[in-house]
């Protein structure tokens, strides 16, 4: 059973709230912009809310960044997944020539990629890639946890400190994604222990498995469920850290840190589909507030996506039926947000026209 004194430093962190005052200003230059109140919808709302996160009245947004944490997984042994292992290896080196998928849309959405190794299993050092290991892949989580308490707690850091470092380098928005053959058994194993759900029926296709192979996939996250019996924990940070060392991935750790240092660093953090957003879940639950920093991108194809969003409260921005991985749906809404900001900086003013302002009757 995990000592409480293991989650000491999480703890102790204390989120601020994003500004409201700036919200406000930001909602109020809004409707002097014209067109009708709220036109623009929820996309107004997103730049009131970077530039809340961001205790800024002008939002940053050029400068940014796609943290994508590369890392294996030891369930791929029971047959959960229609690739191997190598091709996680595979997929980085390509991240690190700039060839890979989320490259080719980093490039169109003026990102940098940051691809990082978090747990490939492999010594091989990877040009362009961050070397950031923990360890060579986890555990096969049928026959033992997934990762050491150590081991989790060494990657959520990873993933703080990473995001701090780009934040003092300037970065204004920081989007999120991962690479690793297995990960969507690991995260929806994660996401129905963190619901209290039975089964694995939150489980889906992933890269794309056969009616057998998803059956197969079910059926181990279902009794891995039962297996380690997470209700018999009462406190719920301490269950979702068990959670997460029990069934998680490295990436999906490392994604935890770097949302925590998100929040911290005053960066809306961009979170792509059911992976990261069953890390924005396990942030949030044991650092609350992370919620609050959160941009999501798209619903995307996994059940288990939305149930991660309605369990933070976010509404995503995008629905494209998208399942591609590395990040590439947080990716996808940069441009929408580059169209959003100019229309916000360069807009004609009511005071352009000869014409009244719309007012706004809120109640």
């Amino acid at each position: 059973m995990l000592d409480h004194t293991i989650l000491k430093e999480l703890n102790e962190i204390k989120i601020d709230k994003p500004d409201s005052a700036i919200y406000s200003h930001i909602k109020s230059c809004w409707d002097g912009i014209s067109k009708p109140i709220d036109g623009l919808g929820d996309f107004e709302e997103l730049i009131c809310r970077i530039g809340a996160i961001q205790r800024n009245k002008d939002p940053q947004t050029s400068k940014r960044a796609a943290i994508i944490f590369c890392a294996d997984n030891g369930i791929v042994e029971e047959g959960v997944s229609q690739s191997g292992k190598d091709i996680t290896l595979s997929v980085a080196k390509a991240l690190g020539s700039g060839i890979s998928s989320a490259c080719s849309l980093g490039r169109y959405a003026k990102t940098d990629i940051v691809p990082v190794d978090i747990g490939i299993d492999s010594d091989e050092e990877i040009p362009g890639v961050r070397d950031m290991k923990v360890s060579r892949g986890t555990c096969n989580f049928t026959k033992e946890p997934a990762m050491t308490y150590e081991q989790t707690l060494n990657a959520i850091e990873k993933g703080r400190n990473l995001v701090k470092e780009l934040s003092d380098s300037g970065y204004g928005i920081i989007a999120t994604g991962e690479m690793g053959i297995g990960n969507t058994t690991t995260s929806a194993a994660v996401l129905t222990a963190l619901l209290g759900f039975t089964g694995g029926n939150l489980a889906g296709r992933g890269a794309g498995l056969s009616d057998s192979g998803l059956d197969r996939k079910r059926q181990v996250i279902g009794q891995a469920i039962v297996r380690y019996s997470f209700d018999r924990i009462t406190d719920e940070r301490v269950r979702a850290f068990e959670i997460l060392s029990t069934l998680g991935g490295l990436d999906i750790a490392g994604l935890t840190g770097a949302f925590i240092g998100g929040a911290q660093c005053h960066i809306p953090m961009v979170t792509d589909g059911v992976i990261s957003n069953t890390a924005a879940l396990v942030a949030d639950i044991l650092v609350p507030g992370i919620r609050d920093y959160l941009i999501p991108s798209h619903r995307g194809r996994e059940a288990g996506n939305s149930l991660a969003l309605e369990k933070l409260g976010l509404t995503p921005y995008i629905n494209g039926n998208m399942a591609l991985g590395e990040g590439t749906g947080a990716l996808m809404l940069f441009p929408l947000l580059d169209m959003v900001m100019d229309y916000y900086l360069n807009g004609a003013k009511f005071a352009d026209y000869s014409i009244d302002e719309y007012k706004r009757f809120d109640t």
